[in-house]
């Protein structure tokens, strides 16, 4: 070292910037070492005073020309300002005094991702993959996968993940990593074998046995799928993501008791959230135990209270319990955040014609058939309805409104023959009836369903004796 009022590395900062700007204006003898600049560099780049960085820098590489961490200090200001060609020049002379210092091929590589050159940069990271090893490779393949992340080659990154797994099995950011890019490549067989080999050498990596589940998961395997998810429980007690999927596992096989167990857990060990009471109100909800789903749907909407599913499961439970007008509460908050919601308007036009008001339930047909106006279902509720409450004329009026909307549908034309038939006009639908049975027998349920006493009409039972006679032969 050199003689003078050396500062060492463990100064204040704010003497070492006292003796930088003494020194940088010539009102003072003294002297800085590489680290000191470099400290002050790192100073000025954490405060976002980058051109003063650079100014340090240049300074520091003046006392210092032989120095290649300053100069590759330099170089990811220049990356930071944008000056990309600069920059690659300032790496080149870096390299030239340390060829092995890993920096220098991370800021290249940003550098060439910059001006767009993404095959230089692949090529230097895969050169430089093979020249370092340990953790330095490690460091390569990570900023590899980012690449192709950042190009969507997304196989390629399944590929890096791997191999950082078989240079480094308990590699905790590979583990997550690849969980993520398993799901989303489809390559679940590679990953079963990949983490099997995992645990083979290290039984007790807990993140091994959940990416071992969530593979056998993505194959439909769930009941691999569960036994490794337990595995990684028994190692972690406290791995809530883990009972998370085994909740979903569960759920797919109908286990729905143990699913609860899971997701209570789930509660246990994480914050609140709404998807997660939302699960659990689901399987109250297939175990019929309607009261308890409710609980939990409306735990859901607290946390959530702009979402309108939330309401309409919560209307769905009453709905099984034949407790309409409750049912319409909670359709009532669901519309108010989605009115025009046909879903919504279709359960409210059904609850209402159980509690007998047929003009609010022709209301919300209507505007089930108005906002989705190709949709079947809502027309023959809109259809059904008139007809049940005797408005043949504007049934038979809806019936041609559904054709133009919705297509030439068979079951419009039995409807319009129940429709003639109850208007009186008995010849036409006779002859309407017998042509919609030859050409669509299957409907004759859906027309008797809508007009059960027009088997009161003997020429209409003697269409239908005919039509079974055909199916006989």
């Amino acid at each position: 070292m050199s003689m003078g009022p050396h500062l060492p590395e463990q100064d204040d900062i704010k003497e070492l910037l006292q003796l930088y700007e003494k020194i940088k204006t010539g009102k003072g003898g003294g002297f800085l070492s590489e680290e000191s600049f470099e400290r002050i560099i790192d100073y000025f780049d954490d405060q976002d005073a980058l051109p003063k960085a650079m100014e340090a820098a240049d300074h520091g590489i003046a006392q210092f020309p032989f120095s290649s961490s300053l100069l590759i200090k330099k170089a990811d200001l220049l990356i930071a300002t944008r000056h990309y060609k600069k920059a690659l020049s300032i790496l080149d002379k870096a390299e030239i005094l340390d060829s092995n210092d890993i920096d220098i091929c991370i800021l290249r590589t940003d550098a060439y991702l910059a001006l767009d050159m993404q095959e230089h940069a692949v090529e230097i990271l895969e050169d430089a993959i093979q020249r370092f090893e340990g953790e330095d490779r490690i460091d390569l393949l990570f900023e590899l996968a980012d690449v192709y992340d950042d190009y969507e080659v997304f196989e390629k990154i399944f590929d890096c993940l791997k191999l950082i797994l078989e240079y480094e099995p308990n590699n905790e950011e590979a583990l997550y990593k690849i969980c993520f890019w398993t799901d989303f490549t489809g390559r679940n067989e590679e990953s079963i074998k990949l983490h099997k080999k995992i645990i083979e050498e290290h039984p007790y990596n807990d993140l091994a046995w959940f990416n071992l589940a969530a593979a056998y998961q993505g194959l439909r395997l769930y009941e691999k799928a569960i036994d490794a998810y337990q595995y990684a429980i028994v190692i972690n007690e406290k791995f809530d993501y883990a009972y998370r999927n085994m909740a979903d596992a569960l759920m797919r096989l109908h286990r729905y008791k143990e699913a609860i167990e899971s997701l209570e857990k789930v509660i246990e060990l994480s914050r609140p959230e709404d998807l997660i009471y939302q699960a659990i109100g689901h399987c109250y909800d297939k175990v019929k135990n309607y009261a308890q789903a409710r609980f939990y749907f409306r735990k859901a909407s607290h946390l959530n209270p702009d979402e309108p599913k939330l309401y309409e499961k919560i209307a769905h439970t009453y709905i099984k319990e034949s407790k309409f007008q409750q049912a319409i509460k909670y359709l009532e908050m669901a519309l108010k955040i989605k009115r025009l919601d046909p879903d919504f308007n279709f359960m409210m036009g059904e609850c209402h014609l159980k509690t007998g008001n047929f003009k609010e339930a022709v209301h919300y047909f209507l505007t089930v058939v108005q906002y989705k106006p190709r949709n079947i279902k809502g027309w023959e509720a809109l259809i059904r309805t008139l007809f049940d409450n005797r408005q043949f004329s504007e049934a038979d009026k809806q019936i041609q409104l559904a054709r133009n909307k919705a297509g030439e549908k068979s079951i419009f034309d039995f409807y319009e023959c129940a429709v003639m038939l109850a208007l009186g006009n008995v010849k036409e639908g006779i002859v309407m009836l017998e042509s919609s049975l030859e050409n669509h027998p299957k409907q004759l349920k859906q027309f008797l369903k809508l007009f059960p006493s027009a088997v009161q009409y003997p020429q209409v039972v003697e269409l239908i004796l005919k039509h079974k006679r055909r199916r006989r032969l």
